[in-house]
């Protein structure tokens, strides 16, 4: 029998791999899109590689679950934020999102089933240096929440996931070990740890479940904690 397949975008590494790697656990076929690594090649920040990309993971037929996680950060201070920063932003973080989603929509529908996970981020509550990473990754929230209302009757689920710090290569290489500044954010977190890609995983294998279906248009913030007192109850 075939294992029902779910597309991850930015698969080859981080959270994308953990969440590739929890998947094929829980007995999907992982299909994933990213610049490197051994899935389908294609630098998602431009439309026509994203087109083919899709065109080609959907040759083996529909797939009904879909998460879109590949993004970029573009740390600047908001006087400093390039025009060529946002536009990135925006076609990585919420560009690529829409366009998977509606490559992959038709063989929800025709299943009366269906799962989408966007990664969005606790930075979308507000964040220092994260004029275009928060403004992208809250517009991912709202497009959550209006797909989760849209596509609801058709027996698809719509939900974000808003990952706080994760101790991920690029953030240990932004953040070593031992360090002050790493400690101040160790300190911050009520659990007293960095999350770990496998804890971001955790929701994603929560959200893609076929049991899942009463949950949607939500925000599951993997934070330790940093959200209390700043998320809307």
């Amino acid at each position: 029998m075939n294992k029902p397949r779910v597309l991850i975008t930015g698969g080859a590494a981080g959270i994308g791999a953990a969440a590739a790697e929890r998947c094929r656990a829980d007995g999907y076929d992982a299909v994933i899109i990213d610049r490197s690594g051994d899935g389908i090649r294609a630098d998602l920040s431009h439309p026509a590689e994203t087109a083919q990309a899709l065109q080609v993971a959907l040759a083996g037929g529909p797939i009904t679950r879909l998460l879109n996680n590949v993004g970029v950060v573009c740390p600047a201070d908001a006087e400093d934020q390039t025009l060529a920063q946002l536009e990135l932003a925006w076609a990585l973080n919420v560009r690529c999102t829409l366009q998977c989603m509606q490559a992959l929509l038709p063989g929800m529908k025709a299943a009366g089933f269906g799962r989408i996970v966007n990664m969005s981020s606790r930075a979308a509550l507000g964040k220092e240096q994260r004029t275009a990473y928060a403004a992208t990754k809250a517009a991912l929230i709202g497009m959550t929440r209006v797909w989760a209302l849209e596509f609801g009757r058709f027996g698809i689920t719509s939900n974000a996931i808003g990952p706080g710090p994760i101790g991920t290569e690029l953030f240990e290489r932004a953040n070593p070990a031992g360090s002050a500044r790493t400690q101040a954010i160790i300190d911050a977190v009520p659990v007293k740890r960095i999350g770990t890609p496998e804890d971001v995983a955790q929701a994603v294998s929560f959200f893609l479940d076929a049991r899942s279906g009463f949950v949607t248009g939500q925000v599951l913030y993997v934070c330790g904690g940093m959200t209390v007192g700043v998320a809307g109850v």
